[in-house]
């Protein structure tokens, strides 16, 4: 029997997601594989209990260390798999097994983070560039989230597309009974979860949000995330210029965010750059109509299931959401087909495209 090795690392993490439903779904395709798990000491009880007939072994290397890169190859070599999959791009950049790797989008070689120390970003960032365009090169099989992503690492990497799968995730609705925010109960509001970097645009919104207040001034702008550095410096400059109505949330638990989402006016997503774009599928699963930026991967994720803007235009932004509000034709059509177009995403076959990805990959060795 052919052994699999699947680095699951992340387990647990947002990121993490796409690797535990691999995890789960490919235990229940029951693969005629032996496969070993490595993840986090705190990860072996989760892994244990979706996937009781593989194996999972702790590992404690963290991503981009030397201990990643000395410490989990020597892992690997004792391990001695026939295949390991790599979740995400940071590996063992000198490991010689055979390899499958996952690569989820460019936007860290493309984007810097305002608060880092920005020499050291700098030097990280040309690293993982590199590391980028080895793993692309060494691994024999890549598998990417969209096809946008595919044809972009292509292009930047220089390898043949055929060498790379697209294998879509999936959105799952939240189980947890919607817990009410206290602050936004019959509030008509605007709605986005996730962090506040850079390439997720988020000081556009406010200023299209702002624009809309001339025409809605009871509307609201909901920033849901926990409060980082970025969050506390986009609060204090909204504080700054007397945007009135805009609510950083901090953590939000499950139940609140599947209430946010049931009961927002519109779902908005200005960001510049995806590889999947989940929040947008999330919030249809919930009965939010979705207004999306049209960059990089979002229309082919989201199809005529979303408004989509121009996220460079502010005017344009504000007037996409200002449709979804005040046309009620437009907002049901949203909120029909967004159901429709997330429920075409499902996590088994995700697992079956990977599996098919695997067996391709062992047959050729």
């Amino acid at each position: 029997m052919k052994h699999i090795a699947i680095d699951a690392r992340e387990s647990g993490t947002t990121t993490g997601r796409y690797i535990d439903k691999l995890i789960e779904y490919l235990h229940q395709l029951s693969p005629g594989l032996s496969i070993t798990i490595l993840t986090k000491q705190s990860r072996l009880d989760y892994m244990n209990g979706i996937a009781p007939n593989f194996k999972a072994v702790a590992s404690p290397y963290k991503a981009f260390t030397f201990a990643e890169q000395i410490g989990l190859k020597k892992q690997l070599k004792k391990i001695d798999a026939d295949l390991v999959h790599f979740c995400m791009v940071q590996q063992p950049v000198f490991y010689r097994g055979t390899v499958v790797s996952n690569m989820l989008d460019l936007t860290t070689v493309r984007f810097r983070n305002p608060v880092k120390n920005q020499l050291l970003f700098t030097v990280k960032q040309w690293v993982y560039i590199w590391v980028n365009k080895r793993v692309a090169k060494k691994s024999q099989a890549i598998i990417t989230p969209t096809q946008y992503v595919k044809a972009d690492v292509a292009e930047y990497t220089n390898i043949d597309p055929s060498k790379i799968t697209v294998a879509y995730g999936a959105a799952d609705p939240i189980t947890d009974p919607a817990e009410p925010v206290p602050a936004l109960i019959d509030k008509q509001y605007l709605m986005y979860i996730g962090r506040p970097l850079p390439h997720k645009n988020l000081w556009r919104l406010i200023e299209a949000f702002q624009l809309l207040q001339a025409q809605h001034p009871q509307l609201h702008l909901v920033l849901a995330g926990k409060k980082d550095v970025l969050y506390s410096q986009i609060e204090s400059r909204v504080q700054a210029v007397n945007i009135k109505n805009v609510i950083f949330t901090d953590f939000v638990s499950e139940g609140q965010l599947r209430w946010l989402y049931e009961h927002c006016a519109a779902y908005t997503f200005p960001s510049l750059s995806e590889g999947f774009g989940l929040p947008g599928l999330e919030a249809m699963i919930h009965g939010a109509p979705v207004v999306s930026s049209n960059a990089t991967c979002l229309p082919e994720v989201y199809g005529d299931a979303a408004h989509y803007f121009d996220p460079l235009d502010v005017q344009n932004m504000s007037d996409a959401i200002n449709e979804v509000l005040t046309d009620k034709a437009l907002r049901q059509k949203l909120i029909t087909a967004g159901k429709q177009q997330a429920a075409k995403y499902s996590w088994q076959r995700m697992a079956e495209q990977t599996l098919a990805v695997y067996n391709k990959v062992l047959d050729q060795k």
